[in-house]
């Protein structure tokens, strides 16, 4: 019987005959089947020849027949060519009809013959068939990846172009429900405010834009305010008003001068990506029209023809090119500012809010305006005592309530109930942070590649490679820099780009539920305020002005706690929109010493423990041996508390120690023993015990899936960094630079230095030292975290002042101090001698900071900025003028732009120089390490001084850190630097560099400790 599968290797056929078909004479023989070779002939079989070692069949299957059978043709390979050729041959032997029917049906006068498919014949045949499969499927992978890939940039192109314009949508349907239905519908606190202003302020900027037009004298920025749908720009002006008061309001209100150049910001991007949007469709659309004008039909026809296929083929990039020449003209702070005060104008007359339903039946109707405008005292900045009086915009109380609690409020006559969260009615902002619009969202594909100053990241928004914060100077070196000379910067910026992150949805459960619960734990502020004190039944000046420093302080607390509980919302709504999502893109820029940061402001890796906690890698690794011990080593250093000090074993063993804490943390967060709670970063603590949880419960730990970061930190990083420039070995062991037993701590030293000041001050007389009874007092308060911050800070220019804030906060942290004017005291003196210690051990980077100041007073004394190029190319100027007062005439008020002067402040460009330089430096090693990890195919994330990436690969990513630091040092940067500096300011006399040591950079590559 035939068999119906040819090919199969059990398969048995049945012929009278073979075909005699002669073999090509182009064949060659195949190399595994010696015994199929052409190189002799094969003879027909024959009865009398059964055992012939010609044969290519078992000799038990050799036909006894005399009849010549086909003689094979060998196959030259498996190749897919010569497989198909083959294939069609054997297909048409197989198919042949057999030359006798009738002797078949008979079966007298011939035998059959039985033979089976050679081995070969099936192997190379599914091999062949297994490659044209895989090759399928590879195919239709890449056409799905392909499918879903375009899904995700349509998205992301709707996000960034047409937020604002789906926002307008919904409000103006939700009006027209609520006119049709006569009822309120069930919105959240301040999405109900925004759709009682919206209609109002919407149609007073319509008639704003039509008396514009009217005018025969128009104002200067009447062709700006006409350059959006009304109904865009009112909810520009709401979200931006409402988004500065959450995270930046004092007592309530905003400055006018912030507010007013904001808004008018806002407005600008928005019409830059609504007039392209525009252009395109009007091209679109004119596809097939014709124009009759000579000599320019065909041109603007070719145009055409070139911008519709772009747009069907979503080459965004390329049809942004096509319309640029129609692009706005950037509109300056003036008409930025002149804009936003007359939209923030209309905001405060049409926006009204009314009091709680609560009041007596038979009382009026308190409707009163949700903003005004007035004149208040003011710190001049943060911190200071020295007030001034600007112009804010002021919200009502009632919407602070709102945002810190629960109210009923009624807009355009309907009421709008109260909401219960949390199972209390604590509600600090969750439903306006849910329903603002965030700025440079993260992306859901990865960004633009960088490829000149303005052209990379986000797709639509406006994006620059480096944030000049309106520095001419650094504008026009960034413009004026080769493209070539900065490849590797935007290189550095891609890779950083390129990591793709995810939400682990595990500590964000954990997260929500503690937030709901009212916060104050694990680092998340209280959600209620502190209440304010009573006051007092007596007259007692003494008491009663106790009790107003009491109220003042009170209110402090809880502006910083508003401010905070903002902050956390805005953060939680990011990472609401992105659990779902399987991963996505933060873009990365530059700020002016080359420090790279990701555009998006809220959930970030460089953000808080909370964000940290909350994101992962969205691509995930196998441990590995070597992963499982880096996982443990990650637990114990963010649980602290000095175990990150102790040599790696002993990190090792603090884990092992733990495992039970640590297996009821991941398991029972919450209700459980919770012990994360204790670490230092608690919410990354959780995220590495659930992690390691799972590892060590699995059959194959080491095969466990792990989407964790592991950091490597650099110990006090710029000391590092000094200490390689000045090659000083005594320094360079002090901050790990040469391999140790343990980690050398080089706060722990400070400290005990500090310590031994203090001790013998105190045995000197009070009366000739006054400062003895402030060491007696502090003598037991010195400690580790008691310095820590100003010596971490002290290579980036801490001054006195800075450094004595910093001990203040913490002295106030330990309580032992209750009176202000002795904490003072004792601030000063501790500063002091924190400041004297550290010159005593570090006194080659203090010459090396002492030289890089006197360049840059030398620099600035001839009335120029100090510009300097990192390692990288990249061209870096220091924006520290002379500010200059601009006073424009608004609806609102007289407004005072602070612009760039042209003279430059030689005591902040000496003082900020030798901290900006270093900054330079940390983010070149960051960058090189970067682009290192990329051609290695490692995942790579960057805080400054801290390296990120998956824990199998950490081992090869601290090989690469090392070596990039070895070789930025290698480098002549201090030698360079002053050849710059003499090229560049030709006209200048520079000191000679300071003397350096003999410290061998190589012993970097074998310090353990140096980032761990």
């Amino acid at each position: 019987m035939a068999s119906t599968a040819p090919f199969s290797t059990t398969s048995q056929i049945q012929y009278s005959a073979w075909p005699s078909k002669p073999p090509s004479k182009s064949s060659k023989p195949h190399k595994n089947l010696h015994f199929l070779s052409n190189q002799a002939p094969l003879t027909p079989l024959s009865a009398s020849s059964s055992s012939s070692s010609s044969s290519s069949f078992p000799a038990s299957l050799n036909p006894k027949s005399s009849r010549n059978l086909h003689l094979f043709n060998p196959l030259n390979d498996s190749s897919h060519d010569h497989l198909l050729e083959d294939r069609q041959s054997l297909e048409n032997l197989m198919n042949l009809e057999l030359r006798e029917s009738d002797q078949i049906e008979g079966g007298k006068d011939e035998k059959r013959v039985f033979i089976q498919d050679p081995p070969w014949i099936s192997a190379l045949f599914l091999k062949g068939m297994q490659k044209l499969a895989h090759r399928e499927v590879r195919v239709a992978f890449k056409d799905i990846e392909k499918r879903k890939y375009n899904l995700l940039r349509r998205r992301q192109i709707k996000y960034e172009t047409e937020a604002w314009e789906g926002m307008a949508e919904e409000y103006r349907g939700m009006v027209r429900e609520m006119c049709e239905k006569k009822l309120a519908p069930n919105l959240p606190y301040v999405k109900g405010l925004f759709l009682g202003w919206f209609e109002p302020l919407k149609e007073a900027i319509e008639k704003e834009q039509k008396l514009q037009r009217g005018k025969k004298h128009k104002t200067a920025f009447s062709p700006q305010i006409e350059s959006l749908p009304a109904d865009k720009m009112a909810l520009i002006v709401m979200h931006k008003m409402m988004g500065l008061l959450m995270v930046g309001h004092e007592d309530g209100c905003i400055q006018v001068v912030q507010a007013a150049v904001q808004i008018g910001i806002a407005i600008e991007q928005e019409v830059r990506v609504h007039n392209f949007l525009e252009k395109a469709k009007k091209y679109q659309r004119n596809r097939t029209a014709t124009d009759d004008e000579d000599g320019q039909r065909v041109e603007k026809e070719i145009l055409r023809k070139r911008l519709n296929s772009l747009i069907r083929r979503k080459k965004h990039v390329e049809v942004q090119k096509l319309v640029k020449s129609d692009e706005i003209k950037p509109w300056g702070r003036d008409i930025q500012a002149k804009l936003g005060s007359r939209l923030i104008h209309l905001l405060t007359e049409t926006a009204f809010i009314q009091a709680p339903v609560d009041q007596l039946s038979d009382a009026p109707p308190d409707v009163r305006p949700a903003f005004r405008h007035r004149f208040k005292n003011l710190p001049r900045s943060p911190g200071q005592k020295i007030m001034k009086r600007y112009g804010v915009v002021e919200c009502d109380p009632l919407i602070l309530a709102g945002l810190d609690g629960s109210v009923k409020f009624s807009i355009m006559g309907f009421y709008f109930p109260a909401v219960k969260f949390g199972g209390n009615l604590e509600l600090p902002g969750p439903w306006l942070a849910k329903h603002m619009l965030v700025p440079y969202f993260p992306m859901l594909i990865p960004p633009k590649k960088w490829r000149s100053h303005d052209k990379g990241g986000h797709l639509f928004l406006p994006s620059y490679v480096m944030r000049t914060h309106g520095s001419r100077k650094q504008q026009e070196a960034l413009k004026g820099v080769p493209r070539n000379q900065m490849q590797r910067v935007f290189e550095a910026l891609d890779t950083l780009g390129n990591t793709k992150w995810r939400v682990n949805r595990q500590v964000l459960d954990v997260v929500e539920t503690i937030w709901e619960n009212g916060g104050n734990i694990a680092g998340l502020v209280d959600r209620a305020d502190v209440p304010l004190p009573e006051k007092p039944t007596s007259e007692d000046p003494t008491e009663l002005q106790q009790w107003r420093w009491s109220v003042r302080k009170a209110k402090k607390i809880n502006r910083e706690r508003h401010s905070q509980r903002c902050d956390t919302e805005l953060k939680l709504s990011v990472a609401q929109r992105l659990k779902e999502e399987d991963g996505f893109y933060y873009p990365h820029n530059l700020d002016f010493r080359g420090r790279a940061y990701p555009m998006h402001p809220h959930l970030t890796h460089l953000s808080s423990d909370l964000c940290r906690g909350v994101l992962e890698f969205a691509e995930g690794r196998p441990l590995g041996k070597s992963g499982l011990s880096w996982l443990k080593v990650h637990l114990a250093n963010l649980y602290g508390g000095g175990v990150e000090k102790m040599p790696h074993d002993a990190r090792l063993g603090f884990v092992e120690n733990h495992l039970a804490d640590i297996f009821d943390s991941a398991q029972n967060p919450v209700d459980g023993k919770r012990w994360w709670l204790t670490a230092e970063d608690p919410f990354q603590c959780l995220a590495a015990c659930i992690n390691l949880s799972e590892a060590l419960m699995s059959e194959s730990p080491h095969s466990t899936i792990s989407y964790l970061p592991i950091h490597q930190d650099g110990s006090c990083n710029g000391l590092q960094h000094y200490a390689a420039l000045g090659r000083d070995t005594l320094e360079a062991t002090a901050v790990n630079l040469v391999a140790g037993e343990k980690p050398a701590d080089v706060y722990s030293e400070i400290a005990v230095r500090v310590h031994e000041i203090m001790e013998r001050d105190s045995t000197r007389d009070p009366a000739t030292y006054p400062s003895a009874l402030l060491a007696k007092a502090l003598t037991g308060q010195v400690d580790r975290k008691l310095v820590k911050q100003t010596v971490m800070t002290s290579v980036y220019g801490v001054t006195y002042v800075g450094a004595r804030e910093q001990i203040k906060r913490r002295l106030e942290e330990k309580g032992h101090f209750t009176d202000d004017k002795l904490l003072f005291s004792a601030s000063c003196y501790a500063a002091k001698v924190t400041l004297t210690a550290l010159g005593e051990l570090f006194q080659a980077a203090r010459d090396i900071m002492g030289w890089l100041g006197d360049c840059a007073k030398v620099i600035a004394s001839d009335g120029q900025p100090v510009r300097w190029t990192t390692p990288l190319g990249l061209p870096v100027v220091q924006p520290y003028y002379k500010s200059e007062r601009h006073l424009i005439k608004t609806s609102l008020q007289v407004l005072a732009l602070q612009q760039e002067g042209t003279t430059v402040e030689v005591r902040k460009q000496r003082t900020a120089f030798p901290p900006n330089f270093v900054h330079s430096l940390d983010g070149s090693h960051m960058m090189l390490t970067a682009m290192a990890c990329r051609d290695a195919d490692l995942r790579f994330a960057g805080v400054h001084d801290s390296f990120w990436t998956h824990a199998c690969d950490v081992d090869l990513m601290n090989r690469l850190l090392r070596e990039k630091f070895v070789e930025l040092y290698s480098m002549p940067i201090l030698e360079n630097l002053h050849e710059s500096f003499q090229t560049t300011y030709p006209g200048l006399k520079f000191p000679p560099l300071p003397k350096r040591g003999n410290f061998d950079l190589n012993k970097v590559l074998k310090s353990q400790y140096f980032f761990n």
